[in-house]
This record gives structure tokens, sequence and C-alpha cells, in this order.
């Protein structure tokens, strides 16, 4: 704290001899040791309560950048939800596209043409089968 060495406090305690005496020195000396405390205890209670501000703003700092990085992570994640969203649309449209491409391609094509002797219109002109496979 200060600079002060051995042969500094030597004349001190010298000069305060001298000054106050025998009788009141040691009465003095116990008053400066105690205001020597309480600055002591003083600059402690500042020290840690500089300290603790200190560490709430680094907390802050800490939970702030947290939080940016789980924002920063939440917009990732809803990005790539999107664009996952965005393919499955396009895989989607496709199949569907395919799956309508692939009915008509075994629907079999319908033919304009004028009924048949049986009237159906399947081309069959045979007599109509019983349920034994032969017709009569």
């Amino acid at each position: 704290m200060f600079d002060i060495g051995f042969a500094e406090l030597v004349f001190i305690a010298v000069v305060a001899l001298i000054v106050l005496g025998p009788e009141r020195l040691p009465r003095a000396a116990r008053f400066a040791g105690l205001w020597v405390r309480r600055a002591r205890a003083q600059w402690h209670s500042v020290r840690s309560e500089f300290e603790r501000e200190m560490a709430t703003d680094e907390l802050k700092r800490s939970l702030q950048d947290a939080k940016d990085a789980v924002r920063e992570t939440e917009a990732s994640v809803r990005d790539v939800g999107q664009q996952a969203r965005g393919e499955l649309d396009t895989i989607h449209d496709a199949v569907r596209d395919t799956a309508r491409d692939a009915d008509a391609a075994l629907k079999p094509p319908a033919s304009p043409g004028p009924p048949t002797a049986d009237g159906d219109g399947d081309g069959d002109d045979q007599a109509p089968e019983d349920g034994d496979g032969q017709g009569r």
C-alpha cells in the first residue's frame, strides 16, 4: 500500500515517543491500529463489492452471449426446416406427378368406336357365360 520501510517506521516511532511521551504512546498506537483496521476493512468491503459487480457484469455478458447463440441457432434451425419443407414439397409434387402419369399409362385408352352386337361396347360378341366359364 505505502512504500514505507523499516527505517521510516523507526523514525516515526521515535518522533511519536518524543511528542506523545511514554504514557500516551500505547493508547495512541491502539487508536492508530484501530483506524488502520477500519480502513483495511472498508477497503476490503469496497474491493469485494467491486469484484461482485464485475462478476455480475460478466455473468450478464455471458447470459447475453448465450441468448444470442440460442437465437442464432434457432434461426439456423428454422432456415434448415424451411429448406427441408421446400425440398419435401418438391419431392411430394414430383411423386404425385409420377403417380398421375403412371395411372394415366395404366388406364386403357377409351375407344369411341360404335357399339358391338352384344351392346356392351367391350368388343366381344360372344354369348354371356354362366358361372362355369363356358358360354351357352
